[in-house]
């Protein structure tokens, strides 16, 4: 949640005024709400906007402000930067909301409730094979909190563990990679545990690689959090190796280190796209792992789930006993009050989709993914991190794609074994050719050119050591089907090319300001043709990109290895001007 603070309306009425370009703006009521229909709802009374109004308005009078309002938000729809889900089926909307206003922390009053709850743990527990009847766990209000309390049982246990031994319980730490999500870091700094950050690279595929963290590990270290999904390329970390390598050092220094499995995403990947994969409880050092059921566990906003392997991997004393809500209960949370209807919710999805639902949704998440991610190396404009889309002959461990390959197999599109596995997520970049010969034009610009057509596509910078290199990344929920994913490539390519056309500084080395001005000019026209409506897309050169991978046209050419060049696309000239921009 961000942090936010008190906004003083007379400093920034104040601010304003003193602000040349302001001064139009900078009236004395600025700080009211000026609804566009109070008239119509015979609302004369002034709606302030940072202090609570005196009188109130009418609730519809009040909607409409707000409604209104949030009509400024980027639609959900064409956010794809984020891992949340955004839909759920009107049956489980309707579920929600009847029981929207059930507290959760209320046990003996809801105890339909709990049962429920109760179920979804056993559910989790046998898709993540934790031993039978043994798994314990609570959902969260996401796998922040989640992360917190598995980080938490990992401290509690190590300083239980020293303090028999009679050791020293100070400088515990902890290990992840340089790519884990903030909520791993929030951990170590509010719990006061030294975070071991294990550098990241290209070869090690921007995440973890266990051969590293070993070397990281010491008597101190309460445990190793293992990403199943990196936010930054969708990576899945090897859990397998990591335990192999803690295994081979307990063997040699007796020292027993535990893994925590940070599943937030891959939780509802991994099992139903690739279910021979070995990562979870059936690997015996991994003692907790969490998930969020707001990413592709396919619920709204506002659940996560930690479960721990059995009862011991939870020290009693992190666990509370209350009585004051007319029962015995027992609770290991962060928070007290919290909604049930996401945890209904879940329940819904389990029993509406069942595992065949989820494995073809995952699925259909996954193919879109690759399409996408083949599309945009096709174009010869990006380079695609993320590797979901890559045969496992790609892969340093893929025997069986490299057989494949020698005697001509394709993978088939529909089977996800055949890839490389990840979660569904493109993450790419502009090629080093394109970067060496439009130097000028900025990654950066992609983002916000989309936007102004309505996508929401994050590009930022990779972890530490890896800092200097940007990505754009687009995540492949549910809601992002065939169709957005042709119209996002669409305004992908007529962006860059755009660009491409604008980038005139090195034509007028002597004049930049005049090729500032031409690069303006350009981009303002193209901001110009933004539309309300997602377009329809006629785009020649994008319809080629989307048939070839999909099989309809085959235009791959081994001598450009496996890239189109523009000469490829019809209707295109191919530049033939060796000067760079």
């Amino acid at each position: 949640m961000a942090l936010s603070k008190h906004i003083d309306p007379t400093a920034l009425l104040a601010a304003a005024r003193a602000h040349p370009h302001r001064r139009l703006v900078a009236r004395e009521h600025r700080e009211i709400h000026e609804g566009s229909y109070a008239s119509r709802f015979e609302s004369d009374a002034e709606v302030p906007k940072f202090k609570i109004p005196q009188t109130g308005v009418s609730s519809k009078a009040a909607y409409q402000i707000i409604h209104d309002e949030m009509d400024l938000d980027g639609s959900p729809l064409l956010n794809f930067a984020s891992f949340v889900h955004t839909w759920m089926p009107e049956e489980a909307n309707k579920l929600m909301m009847e029981n929207i206003n059930k507290n959760f922390a209320d046990q003996d009053e809801y105890p339909a409730t709990q049962a429920i709850h109760t179920r979804c743990i056993s559910m989790l527990g046998e898709l993540w094979h934790a031993p039978k009847g043994e798994a314990i766990g609570t959902a969260t209000t996401g796998s922040s909190e989640a992360i917190m309390l598995g980080g938490l049982a990992l401290k509690r246990r190590w300083q239980n563990k020293r303090k028999a031994e009679g050791k020293s319980t100070a400088s515990p730490n902890i290990i992840f990679g340089a790519n884990a999500q903030v909520a791993l870091e929030k951990f170590a700094r509010y719990w006061e545990v030294e975070a071991r950050l294990v550098p990241v690279t290209e070869k090690g595929n921007y995440c973890l690689d266990p051969n590293d963290a070993i070397k990281f590990v010491d008597e101190n270290t309460i445990g190793v959090m293992v990403i199943l999904g990196s936010t930054y390329t969708g990576h899945f970390e090897p859990v397998s190796l990591m335990a192999e390598l803690l295994d081979e050092y307990e063997t040699k220094t007796g020292i027993d280190i535990p893994i925590h499995v940070d599943a937030a995403s891959g939780g509802f990947v991994a099992p139903f796209a690739y279910p021979t994969y070995k990562w979870s409880f059936d690997i015996p050092r991994v003692v907790s792992i969490n998930t969020s059921g707001h990413k592709f566990g396919l619920v709204y906003a506002g659940l996560g789930w930690i479960l721990f392997r059995n009862k011991s991997m939870l020290p009693s004393e992190l666990i509370f006993e209350l009585h004051y809500l007319g029962n015995t209960e027992y609770t290991y949370t962060l928070n007290f009050s919290r909604p049930s209807a996401p945890i209904l919710g879940q329940y819904f999805n389990f029993l509406n989709l069942g595992f065949e639902g989820y494995r073809r949704i995952i699925l259909a998440d996954l193919k879109n993914a690759r399409l996408l991610s083949n599309a945009l190396e096709l174009s010869g404009y990006f380079k695609v991190l993320s590797q979901v889309h890559l045969p496992l002959a790609a892969s340093p461990s893929g025997i069986v794609g490299a057989a494949q390959k020698a005697v001509g197999a394709v993978p088939d599109p529909e089977d996800p074994e055949a890839y490389v596995k990840g979660l569904p997520v493109v993450s790419f970049r502009f090629t080093d050719e394109f970067r060496e010969q439009y130097p000028h034009v900025k990654q950066v610009w992609i983002q916000s050119l989309l936007r102004t057509k309505g996508w929401i596509v994050p590009n930022y910078a990779l972890p530490p050591a890896l800092e200097k290199v940007e990505i754009l990344r687009i995540v492949v929920r549910e809601s992002v089907s065939g169709d957005l994913i042709e119209r996002v490539l669409a305004d992908l390519m007529e962006i860059t090319e755009s660009l491409m056309s604008a980038c005139l500084l090195a034509f007028f080395p002597i004049f930049p300001l005049v090729a500032s001005c031409f690069i303006t000019l350009a981009l303002a026209s193209l901001v110009s043709e933004h539309r309300t409506d997602v377009r329809a897309v006629d785009n020649t050169d994008v319809s080629m990109l989307m048939a070839t991978f999909t099989g309809q046209l085959s235009l791959r050419d081994e001598a450009h290895h496996g890239r189109l060049s523009k000469s490829d696309f019809q209707g295109v000239e191919t530049n033939t001007d060796s000067t760079q921009c």
